[in-house]
């Protein structure tokens, strides 16, 4: 049984962009006054935390991952005291909020790096990583291939080369520099002593570097990063304030990022169900999914699984074989545009071509897998993309509220938006929006909503055990979900297609299977039960 303290375990995550969300003071770029406006609307959808993209000043070369400084707000959001009444304010309302921080890099803007840059013996040159070649660390793989030739970066004033894993314009942090380790942790209590609920930490497996190595999920960044669990714990109480790892490995590099279960991170996001739940939804093939269904209990009891369809990045395919990547490239982004590096830039509605019933379908399984589901702004309501924007922009557009002038983000003139709100006769603003869906009653965001009230009423699917039961139909998956006390047969039909299932229960002591939403139920108690499952279909049948 769970703690009543791992708030995390039952959370509903939701995912927001502070400039795209909405516009308080109606200058065409979200902010900290727009959100706290839309926290009533956050609640009645039934979100208890809040994750918020970069806010920090930056020159937004990297939609904010570039920090060019960690203890501030960029102007155009808001300030520091507009950040302080929007704590308060989600708080009051039983909304957590966590952050994100990018600890690998710093813009080449901060002053940090500035200082570095003036000579080989300023005062910050040892924040960050330099060589006199560029052949130190030779073997590791670049990660932006699709714009950066090298991780490393020549500097004419100094004649030496800086470190970076991303971008040119993101030098790498030097964690071999205790100072900068120091200046990490001091960054986090600033923000924590703000009232933040924790961090979601980007790009973690990349903070040491050592010759002869992938630079990748070394020894010594898991010895840093239990550092910062550690202080955090000690001085805000154990599991108060949570780190949530991102870190696009394969499952076996992922589960150390867990420690021993309370001595590095407590949850960590599971990019490889993301990326072959979509596999085996393009396939009609659940069974793809087993081996990593199969691994997702291997963690320690205290930590969690952020489990996720879409977010601001692209729909990343970096670790699947080269036959696959160009099986979904060409499945869901027949067009190159909808590709960015080696993933494809688009939001789930479009990827799903704005069919209701595989949204309904996948969003089912979110919500019912092991692990805690994260929502991004406006997939709730079916949001399009826009590709036409340069880099991973086209998902970031702003919020649809409702169908007159600028969807509702903003009172600015259109042309002055941060960017341009989704006008197309498929996703646009004036179909899809908060407004038109709150209204309409097989809306996806009515059936979200309702998969959260469902997912609140059945607390065991944030902890509970987890079992693949093995349909005799190879198209439809099946499994339990179970505490001691309560259990539900949860079906999901990855075809378009109707499909009788054979499903043996003999070891399951019921009186009937009565399905959570409505569908059916099957009142007689049988050892082997036969289901017509339609089309996409999800059921949870819950025993009774």
């Amino acid at each position: 049984m769970i703690s009543n303290d791992l708030w995390y375990k039952n959370a509903i995550f939701y995912e927001v962009s502070v400039k795209s969300y909405c516009d308080g003071n109606n200058d065409g770029i979200g902010d900290f006054i727009g959100l706290i406006n839309k926290l009533d609307y956050l609640k009645n959808l039934g979100i208890n935390c809040l994750w918020l993209l970069p806010f920090y000043p930056s020159p937004l070369k990297d939609d904010g991952y570039d920090i060019s400084d960690y203890c501030n707000i960029h102007p155009d959001i808001g300030t520091l005291q507009d950040f302080d009444n929007f704590m308060r304010e989600a708080h009051q309302k039983g909304i957590k909020v966590i952050a994100d921080l990018a600890i690998n890099h710093t813009s080449d803007q901060h002053p940090w790096f500035i200082d570095a840059k003036r000579s080989r013996t300023s005062k910050k040159r040892n924040h960050y990583v330099w060589s006199d070649t560029d052949k130190k660390y030779d073997n590791v793989r670049i990660i932006f291939l699709d714009t950066e030739k090298s991780n490393w970066t020549y500097d004419k004033k100094t004649s030496q080369y800086y470190w970076h894993r991303f971008y040119s314009h993101q030098p790498d942090l030097n964690f071999d520099n205790k100072l900068v380790q120091e200046e990490m942790i001091q960054i986090m209590e600033f923000w924590l002593n703000k009232g933040l609920d924790g961090f979601r930490v980007d790009a973690v497996p990349y903070l040491y570097e050592r010759e002869g190595t992938s630079c990748e999920n070394l020894p010594e960044t898991h010895r840093y990063l239990k550092r910062l669990r550690t202080h955090i714990d000690n001085k805000y109480g154990k599991n108060e304030k949570i780190l949530l790892a991102e870190a696009n490995m394969i499952p076996a590099e992922l589960h150390p990022y867990f420690g021993n279960g309370s001595n590095e991170f407590h949850m960590a996001f599971h990019f490889p169900l993301m990326t072959h739940i979509f596999l085996a939804l393009a396939k009609e093939t659940p069974e793809i999914l087993y081996p990593i269904l199969g691994d997702l209990g291997k963690i320690p009891d205290l930590c969690q699984w952020a489990i996720f369809l879409r977010n601001h990045d692209e729909l990343t395919l970096e670790k699947v074989s080269e036959e696959i990547r160009q099986f979904m490239w060409d499945y869901y982004a027949p067009n190159t545009g909808m590709r960015s590096n080696l993933g494809i830039r688009r939001r789930l509605a479009s990827l799903l071509d704005n069919d209701i019933r595989k949204l309904k379908m996948i969003n089912s399984l979110l919500f019912s897998l092991p692990g805690t589901p994260v929502l991004y702004y406006g997939d709730e309501i079916g949001m399009g993309d826009n590709i036409l924007l340069e880099d991973r922009n086209g998902v970031r557009t702003p919020m649809q509220w409702h169908d007159g002038f600028n969807a509702g983000f903003s009172e600015a003139p259109a042309d002055t938006l941060i960017f341009p709100i989704i006008d197309d006769p498929k996703f646009g603003y004036q179909k899809i929006n908060v407004q038109n869906q709150i209204q309409e009653e097989n809306s996806i965001y009515n059936f979200i909503r309702n998969l959260i009230e469902q997912r609140k009423q059945y607390p065991f699917l944030g902890y509970g055990d987890f079992r693949i039961i093995k349909a005799s139909n190879p198209y439809i998956l099946a499994y339990i979900r179970s505490t001691n006390k309560k259990s539900l047969l949860i079906l999901h039909n990855f075809t378009c297609k109707y499909h009788t299932c054979n499903i043996d229960l003999s070891e399951y002591n019921f009186s009937s299977l009565v399905d959570v939403f409505g569908q059916l139920e099957i009142s007689n108690n049988m050892a082997k039960v036969t289901l017509i499952i339609s089309p996409y279909q999800y059921l949870w049948l819950n025993f009774q």
